[in-house]
């Protein structure tokens, strides 16, 4: 599976836990560390780790290995490493506080509105 099969899994497994704000990064002519960073929200650290656990069952079901998970016991950000694809889960006032969309503003922004239901 490629990288951008990956990000579609991860995309809609969070928008079926209702992830908000779903901005997805091409950072591949930027950094060594991944393909695509994507960076997502939810309002309460019951909703960050629900999303990040639904994640992990469809990229499991799809195959995908997990190389790491960080900071599930917080819920305040959590991160989980698939290789390629690096996935921001944020509570929402944490995401503003670090701003990784602006730390990153070289990278492309990646259309994935196609996997996401209004």
């Amino acid at each position: 599976m490629d990288s951008k099969e990956i990000l579609k899994v991860v995309v809609e497994a969070a928008d079926s836990k209702r992830a908000e704000d779903i901005v997805a990064l091409d950072v591949s002519k930027i950094s060594y560390l991944a393909d695509y960073f994507v960076i997502m929200q939810a309002d309460s650290e019951r909703q960050v780790k629900a999303i990040v656990d639904n994640i992990e069952e469809e990229v499991e079901k799809a195959g995908i290995d997990i190389k790491q998970i960080e900071g599930k016991s917080s819920g305040n950000w959590i991160l989980i490493d698939l290789r390629d694809v690096v996935v921001h889960v944020f509570k929402s006032e944490t995401r503003g506080f670090y701003n990784l969309e602006k730390l990153w503003a070289d990278a492309p922004l990646v259309e994935v509105n196609d996997w996401i239901t209004e």
